[in-house]
C-alpha cells in the first residue's frame, strides 16, 4: 500500500480502543456486512451502523482491545484496502471504548430486557439460571434466549416497567453468580438495556424459550434436556453426552466435501451407516452414524482437529449429536443411507462400480463410486493434479492430514485458499 493511501486510512498517532471507527461505507450497510468484515480478526460484542449525515459511517466493538489492534494492523500493512461491497473502507480507532444505546429504545424503560451475556456461549447459562436470576425481582412472564452479532442474548419479560426497571438497575454490569456457571467459564458480565418489545411470542417450551404463564404450552424435548444437570468427569470439567452419532463441522472450506469424501474419511474407523450433510449459520455441518457409540468416540477423538486436505482446508471439529438414528430421504452428494442395498435405490441414484485404484488403501465395507463424483468412497481419494498418495488409516496417527488438495477441484467454485489475516494455516 502506498504511503499516500496508507496515510488517509489510519492514524497511527490514536490511542487503541477495541472500538474502531469505519468511514466510507455503502451507504446503509448492514450489520451481517459489517460483522462479517470483522469477524476474522475476534468476537464482535456490538455494532452501531448507518452513523453521519450520509449513513456511511459506523463502529464495531471487539471482545478484546487486541482484536481490534489486530484488524488495523493487518490492514495497514495490506496492499489491499478493506472493502464492503466493493468499496474501500477507511478504519481508525475510536476515541470511546465501548458502543452504547445501540438501539434507540434502549433507553426507553418498558417491561421487557435485553440482556447480553458476555463472555459465554449459547450452552454455558441454561435458560433456568437466567430464570432464576431475574425472578428475584419479580415474577418473570416470558423468556426467550438467541445468538447475534453481539454474542448470547435473552429478552426477558416482567410484568410491568417498574419490576423491570428495578432488576437492570441492580444486575446492569454485574455477574452471574460463579456457583451457576460451568467450570470451564471464570466470569459473565450482564449488559441490560430495555426491548421495544412489549409481549413476547413463544410458541413452545424449549431449552431456548419459555412462558411461565401458559402451562398448555406445548414441550419441545430440548426443554426436558436442558434442565437435566451436566456430568462431569474426574477433572471437574462438563463431559459431553456420548452418542452413534457425530456432528462434524467443517470451516475454512476450500474444497468441496460430499458425502463419499465423508464416508473414505470416517469408514476407516468402522461401518458407516447414514450421512447427511447441511448448511447452518453459513458453514458446512454434517452428522454421520455409526452403529455403536464405541465406534463413534474412537472416530471423534481420531478426527477432531485434524483437515481433510493439506494446509489446513476443511478442518474437522466433532461432537456427539443428540440423534441416534438418522432419517435419510434422498441418495445424493449430500445424503445417504448405507443400509439400504444398492439395488433397492432408485435406478438414477444406484453407483457405479470402480476398478481398484492403484496404491490405494481400500475400505472392503464399500469399493463404489457414485456417478459425477470424482471420489470413491473407501478407494483412492485423488484430489487434482494427480500427485496426493491416498490416505492410509493406519497411519492416522502420526499423520494429521488425510489427502493433498494443492488446487482447485474441477467444476467446483473453490478457488485458490486466500492467506488467513495472521498469514499462517489454521491446522
Amino acid at each position: 500500500m502506498s504511503s499516500s493511501s496508507g496515510q488517509s486510512q489510519f492514524r497511527y498517532t490514536q490511542t487503541p480502543s477495541k472500538v474502531l471507527h469505519l468511514r466510507n461505507l455503502p451507504w446503509e450497510c448492514t450489520e451481517e456486512e459489517l460483522v462479517e468484515l470483522c469477524k476474522p480478526f475476534g468476537r464482535i460484542v456490538n455494532t452501531k451502523c448507518n452513523v453521519g449525515a450520509n449513513r456511511n459511517q459506523a463502529f464495531v466493538e471487539f471482545v478484546d482491545l487486541n482484536q481490534a489492534i489486530s484488524m488495523v494492523s493487518y490492514f495497514a500493512s495490506s496492499s489491499e484496502p478493506a472493502q464492503v461491497r466493493g468499496k474501500s473502507v477507511y478504519i481508525q480507532y475510536s476515541n470511546r471504548h465501548e458502543i452504547v444505546n445501540n438501539k434507540s429504545s434502549g433507553d426507553i424503560a418498558g417491561n421487557v430486557l435485553l440482556v447480553t451475556i458476555e463472555g459465554v456461549e449459547a450452552g454455558d447459562v441454561s435458560i433456568d439460571v437466567i430464570h432464576l436470576v431475574f425472578s428475584a425481582f419479580g415474577y418473570v412472564h416470558k423468556i426467550a434466549t438467541f445468538e447475534k452479532a453481539a454474542g448470547f442474548q435473552a429478552l426477558i419479560q416482567f410484568t410491568d416497567a417498574e419490576t423491570a426497571a428495578s432488576a437492570r438497575n441492580a444486575l446492569d454490569g454485574r455477574s452471574i453468580p460463579r456457583y451457576l456457571l460451568p467450570e470451564h467459564v471464570d466470569s459473565c458480565h450482564l449488559r441490560i438495556s430495555y426491548s421495544a418489545h412489549t409481549d413476547l411470542n413463544i410458541k413452545f417450551q424449549s431449552h431456548r424459550s419459555r412462558d411461565y404463564t401458559n402451562p398448555y404450552l406445548p414441550v419441545n424435548p430440548s426443554a426436558i434436556e436442558g434442565t437435566t444437570q451436566s456430568v462431569l468427569g474426574p477433572d471437574g470439567k462438563k463431559v459431553e453426552p456420548e452418542s452413534n452419532v457425530l456432528l462434524a463441522s467443517i470451516e475454512n472450506m476450500q474444497y468441496a466435501v460430499t458425502v463419499d469424501v465423508l464416508h473414505t474419511v470416517f469408514s476407516a474407523f468402522g461401518t458407516v451407516q447414514k450421512i447427511a450433510i447441511f448448511e447452518k449459520n453459513g458453514g458446512m455441518q454434517a452428522l454421520i452414524q455409526y452403529p455403536d457409540v464405541a465406534t463413534a468416540s474412537v472416530a471423534k477423538e481420531s478426527l477432531e482437529g485434524h483437515c481433510i486436505y493439506d494446509g489446513g482446508y476443511c478442518k474437522l471439529h466433532m461432537s456427539y449429536s443428540r440423534h441416534t438414528d438418522l432419517t435419510v430421504k434422498a441418495h445424493n452428494d449430500r445424503s445417504r443411507d448405507y443400509t439400504i442395498p444398492f439395488s433397492a435405490l432408485p435406478p438414477m441414484q444406484q453407483p457405479m462400480p470402480l476398478p481398484p485404484a492403484p496404491g490405494g488403501w481400500q475400505n472392503p465395507q464399500y469399493t463404489s463410486v457414485h456417478v459425477g463424483n470424482e471420489y470413491s468412497a473407501g478407494a483412492h481419494m485423488q484430489p487434482p493434479g494427480g500427485q496426493a498418495s491416498s490416505w492410509d488409516p493406519r497411519m492416522q496417527a502420526s499423520s494429521p492430514n488425510y489427502v493433498s488438495g494443492p488446487g482447485t477441484i474441477p467444476g467446483q467454485a473453490y478457488g485458490p485458499p486466500p492467506n488467513p489475516p495472521n498469514g499462517s494455516a489454521p491446522c
